[in-house]
């Protein structure tokens, strides 16, 4: 697998306009920007900002993160929707993302970039400024760290958007997988659409077919499950004996996530806890089991990074 190293991974905030908005920047803490090649001279010698030419062009264009609640839906279950683009991370490996965002997206939008170890650019109007700069700041302080993302599931990606859907479900879900090409044998699970485990037919439902791949693995199996939320997206990374849990919540714009739980596989003893908004949160009611490590954040604001050790 590949490894990562998160923090030299940091997002950027991508800049259309000259060096006159420099002002803006700075009160927006922004130290650093990404422009267009025909704007980087203009921006050359600017005081207190750090500028970069790229070339967004053939960049993945990604939505912004964001959680709606279908207030206007009179169904028997409204579970909030998610737009996560996590499966666009595990479809496009190796390519580099753009976001579109406004306000307090753009640090939601940096915080799943992060966590999804994607190259990524955002731009921004200048209300995102600040909550921008808040979360790079905060993703700055991580400490950087060889690490393998873990996977239960591997999954044959057809380039259908039907198996787009089926991804970004999973992925919303918190079932852990990679895009493979074949069975490999440590993975816990391989899914092809169209197998006779997993048929065409019922792919056309996404849903469901998220729910077979679920009962096919089997909780119990599952590397992470949360609990208490309907809105958090975690990831987890494997190193040396080490595991870092990455916990995203979606409607941070908005609101904060009480009382989530969260469980992992592996016996963790040692921990410590990253909570952006939070610098003095910790974990609560840690419990360890002999295959497994559980435990709670009273409080998760936007984004949140836990290390576990043995």
């Amino acid at each position: 697998m590949m490894l990562l190293l998160a923090a030299a991974i940091l997002p950027r905030l991508f800049w259309d306009a000259g060096p006159d908005t420099a002002q803006t920047l700075r009160e927006g803490g922004i130290v650093r920007i990404a422009v267009p090649a025909e704007r980087a001279a203009a921006w050359k010698g600017t005081a207190g900002i750090a500028v970069e030419s790229v070339d967004p062009g053939g960049a993945v264009k990604l939505e912004p993160p964001a959680v709606d609640y279908r207030a206007n839906e009179a169904t028997a279950s409204r579970s909030p929707w998610i737009t996560s683009n996590g499966w666009q991370f595990q479809r496009g490996a190796g390519h580099s993302f753009v976001y579109d965002v406004k306000g307090a997206q753009s640090a939601i939008a940096a915080a799943e970039a992060f966590s999804f170890g994607g190259q990524a650019w955002i731009r921004s109007d200048a209300a995102g400024l600040k909550p921008l700069a808040r979360m790079l700041d905060f993703l700055g302080k991580i400490e950087a760290r060889a690490a393998t993302p873990v996977a239960d599931i591997g999954f044959a990606d057809d380039g259908s958007d039907t198996a787009a859907e089926v991804m970004n479900l999973m992925s919303r879900e918190n079932l852990l997988f990679k895009v493979v090409r074949g069975a490999e044998p440590k993975l816990k699970l391989t899914v092809k659409i169209g197998s006779k485990e997993f048929p065409a037919a019922d792919a056309e439902d996404p849903g469901r077919m998220a729910h077979l791949i679920r009962a096919a693995l089997g909780d119990e199996k599952r590397s992470l499950r949360i609990y208490g939320s309907q809105v958090v997206v975690g990831r987890l990374e494997a190193s040396n004996g080490h595991l870092r849990v990455h916990l995203l919540n979606y409607s941070g714009a908005s609101r904060a996530v009480d009382g989530l739980r969260v469980r992992v596989l592996g016996r963790y003893p040692k921990h410590t806890l990253l909570s952006e908004g939070s610098p003095d949160a910790e974990l609560l009611d840690v419990t360890l089991e002999p295959d497994a490590t559980e435990f709670t954040l009273h409080e998760l604001k936007t984004y949140a990074v836990i290390d576990l050790g043995k």
